[in-house]
């Protein structure tokens, strides 16, 4: 049967109750508000609009997270493959395209954005003392989406601890290591810093001219350069040993905090093949080695007095921060949400999630056990898998998952309706199990002379049949 793409932009036959209608019209105030703000240069006061804006938008989305709470707890991921919005019909597109386009504006044309800009400033100048850039703006956009969407999983999980705990995690350490406190930092004459990422992630934290800016800057430079180095070299390993990359990639770090949060309507859009999952390996790895040859051809170039790289040292460092930093991770990683799913950067170009899964792999206690004489092959783990494990494989043969990209993120063993799956931090040993069912190859049928005189009459043509022996298995 042929398929023909779905042109709608919701699912056939939405019925919106009046709470909802309501709703949907403040989400359209605001974003009409939004469009008069990034249009409407000399007309109205940026700040009001951007104001009205957003409070629709938190409006319109509170009312409608609220009507979730009528709702019985417990996981509703229903018509998710049926909205266009999620299922990557036109809807989902022209999100991508939006979220794609403010990506490019952001980087490329940022004059473009001068009025949403200027209506951050009132904000801007109470929390660190200076009128706004795209950078802050950026940032405070970023926040709300984690803290918004953040409040959806919170209602969405409502009965499950693992991920209320999760959620609250990444929302504080967003909302205070890597908006408020860097911003505050820049107020107090300090510099601008990121206390929630680290080496390789923030790939310029350890190159010479970071190095230099805060050891010859005023106050905390130093301070800062210790913790990135202990943060990198130190608590990275032991972390990981004793809890695996979920400690990072699903409670602490930004990218995953929006994927997690912002990206949950769309993480089962992930690609589960096979291929996937190769050109995931080759593509992730190749970028930490590009930032490690990176980073220690800078150092060279400093020990050298130039001698390396010459003229080319910042050019190549802006170039590395050009194509890695901005397009795949913003304008991809972002960008391509509802096309490819939330994790697209995690998967396929995070250096820190290469080096964690690496940790994990093989030097880590965590695993995900499977209890798989339950397992009834649903595939609802796989499905919502954003890191595009095919989980259901795993759970069919009884085999723990130890798997360098998984992030631990316990969505697998929120949406299993059997208890199949379960986060553990055991021993090393035995952490690589096989399969515990039964496999055809350790079955063997041995028939008998009594078996052939005690069997039941069989059809004429089937009386001839030959009787099986060992020999002949």
């Amino acid at each position: 049967m042929e398929h023909q793409a779905s042109l709608q932009l919701t699912s056939s036959g939405a019925d919106y109750s009046a709470h909802q209608k309501i709703g949907l019209a403040f989400i359209g105030v605001g974003l009409l508000a939004l469009l008069i703000t990034f249009l409407g240069e000399g007309a109205l006061n940026p700040t009001v609009t951007l104001a009205l804006s957003l409070a629709g938008l938190l409006t319109g989305s509170g009312i409608l997270f609220a009507r979730m709470l009528h709702q019985p707890a417990g996981v509703n991921n229903n018509g998710v493959w049926f909205s266009g919005a999620t299922a990557r019909g036109m809807a989902g597109w022209i999100l991508g395209i939006v979220f794609t386009g403010f990506y490019i504006l952001l980087y490329w044309t940022p004059s473009n954005l001068e009025q949403l800009i200027r209506g951050t400033d009132a904000l801007s100048y109470a929390i660190r003392g200076s009128a706004a850039d795209q950078w802050f703006l950026y940032g405070l956009f970023y926040t709300l989406a984690v803290l918004v969407m953040g409040i959806r999983m919170l209602i969405k999980y409502r009965d499950n601890r693992y991920q209320i705990l999760r959620t609250i995690s990444v929302m504080f350490f967003q909302l205070g290591l890597a908006f408020l406190i860097p911003n505050l930092m820049v107020l107090l004459n300090q510099p601008e810093f990121y206390f929630s990422y680290f080496w390789p992630l923030k790939y310029d934290y350890l190159w010479p001219s970071t190095f230099s800016s805060l050891t010859q800057g005023p106050g905390l430079g130093i301070f800062l350069l210790f913790w990135t180095a202990v943060m990198t070299v130190i608590a990275t390993p032991v972390l990981t040993y004793f809890f695996g990359k979920r400690w990072y990639c699903s409670w602490v770090c930004g990218c995953g905090g929006l994927a997690e949060t912002a990206g949950d309507p769309f993480r089962h859009l992930s690609d589960k093949s096979a291929r996937a999952w190769k050109i995931e390996r080759w593509m992730v790895h190749s970028v930490l080695v590009f930032v490690i040859v990176t980073t220690l051809m800078l150092w060279g170039n400093q020990w050298m007095g130039g001698g390396l790289l010459g003229g080319m040292s910042q050019e190549f460092s802006r170039w590395y921060g050009f194509f890695i930093g901005l397009i795949f991770a913003g304008v991809i990683g972002v960008g391509f949400y509802p096309v490819m799913g939330s994790r697209v950067w995690c998967r396929f170009g995070c250096p820190m999630a290469a080096v964690l899964g690496l940790l994990q792999k093989y030097f880590s206690r965590f695993r995900i056990t499977t209890n798989g004489g339950q397992c009834i092959s649903c595939g609802n783990c796989s499905t919502y898998c954003e890191m595009g494990i095919d989980v259901r494989w795993y759970a069919q043969r009884g085999q723990n998952i130890v798997r360098a990209s998984c992030v631990g993120c316990g969505m697998c063993a929120t949406v299993c309706p059997r208890g199949v799956l379960r986060l553990e931090n055991g021993p090393l040993e035995a952490r690589y199990n096989g399969p515990v069912l039964i496999h055809h190859d350790d079955m063997s049928v041995q028939l008998d002379e009594t078996w052939k005189q005690s069997r039941p009459l069989m059809p004429p043509v089937q009386e001839d049949l030959p009787i099986l022996t060992d020999d002949d298995l």
